[in-house]
């Protein structure tokens, strides 16, 4: 036999070991990306199904401060945050208070998320009633659409869209990330989602926290302000997102969505939620700032409010609209106050209706 025949046999046999070992190689990665690509398009049925019933119709096509309906694929639009403390314990779903109440204001240009907090306490006109008391009143007074109208006076902006969960929803997706970091900033002994008084207790310093420790945080305001709260719950959602978004909760979506399903109302389609995706695909690099209302304390008749800044106010409702690019509407202006000054005829008479 020749030298040729023999080279030739062996690079033969080379070349199937070679494509043995490529099959080896090839066939894990085509497994892992087909299932990667079936469970991205269940993820995608379910969210379609999930979010979809968490629809309603709020019964307006667009904001009354928009000339036009807005397309969150190419506009920049403002989204109101609203955490509701009502539970089947409390039997409380049709009246139940504003517990938590932000603005995330989105520029589609940058990428960028400015998120207001907004203090429960704050003493603002509420449209519904015709005066002024605390903001969180105004969903028990008129619901979503009562806190709607409510904040766009304050803010002098639009309010595309809302999104309300109840706090079932925070502890569900919390637990369902497993769980997120944050800093405690001081020992604290409070209430669980049960109302169970002392049930949650943490020490000071940055720790993992489950769902009902993460919102025991949040809400505890005992031995600072609804200021550094509102700081606190920023702190946590922004936690919540990065986790929510990092490669390592891909895994975890499904549990996501079940967590928001029925604990979640919005006004937005599935399809305009889809657009917010490009948001989140920066990562932990998402350009996210937030914001409070300054102010300071108020007690007449002994009812304690958390008086805004007509100033700091003024600059806020500016910077939320650069970051819209809307430019300022004169005729909302001129509603709030003469809405102001008609609320103060009546300040003196409800100011002492002790409600909390």
């Amino acid at each position: 036999m020749s030298n040729k025949t023999t080279r030739t046999r062996v690079v033969r046999r080379k070349k199937r070991k070679l494509r043995k070992r490529a099959y080896f190689i090839l066939l894990p990665l085509i497994l892992v990306f087909l299932g990667v690509a079936s469970y991205a398009s269940y993820l995608y049925i379910k969210a379609d199904s999930v979010l979809s019933d968490s629809y309603e119709d709020d019964g307006r096509e667009k904001s009354d401060l928009r000339e036009s309906k807005v397309d969150p694929n190419v506009d920049n639009v403002s989204v109101l945050i609203m955490g509701v403390d009502a539970s089947d314990l409390r039997n409380n779903a049709d009246n139940a208070r504003s517990d938590t109440l932000m603005v995330a204001t989105l520029n589609k240009d940058d990428k960028s998320v400015k998120l207001l907090s907004i203090p429960r306490d704050s003493y603002v006109y509420i449209p519904e009633v015709g005066y002024k008391t605390k903001i969180n009143h105004a969903h028990a007074y008129g619901g979503t659409q009562a806190t709607t109208k409510t904040v766009e006076e304050l803010l002098d902006i639009p309010i595309d869209y809302y999104v309300k969960v109840n706090f079932e929803a925070f502890i569900d997706v919390v637990n369902a990330v497993e769980g997120v970091t944050v800093d405690v900033p001081y020992e604290l002994h409070e209430q669980n989602s049960k109302d169970e008084a002392g049930a949650i207790h943490l020490q000071p310093g940055e720790q993992q926290l489950n769902g009902e420790e993460a919102l025991a945080l949040a809400r505890t305001r005992k031995l600072d302000s609804d200021i550094e709260r509102g700081k606190r719950q920023q702190e946590i959602i922004k936690a919540v997102i990065n986790k929510a978004i990092s490669l390592d909760s891909v895994m975890k979506y499904d549990d996501v969505l079940e967590a928001v399903g029925s604990n979640m109302t919005t006004n937005m389609t599935f399809s305009e939620m889809k657009s917010f995706i490009s948001y989140g695909t920066k990562g932990r690099n998402l350009d996210f700032e937030t914001m409070t209302l300054e102010g300071h304390d108020y007690q007449p008749n002994g009812t304690y409010y958390w008086q805004l800044d007509d100033i700091a106010l003024e600059e806020t409702q500016e910077t939320l609209k650069r970051h819209l690019d809307i430019s300022t509407n004169s005729s909302l202006t001129d509603s709030n106050n003469q809405s102001n000054e008609q609320s103060s005829e009546t300040e003196s008479s409800v100011s002492n209706d002790g409600t909390q």
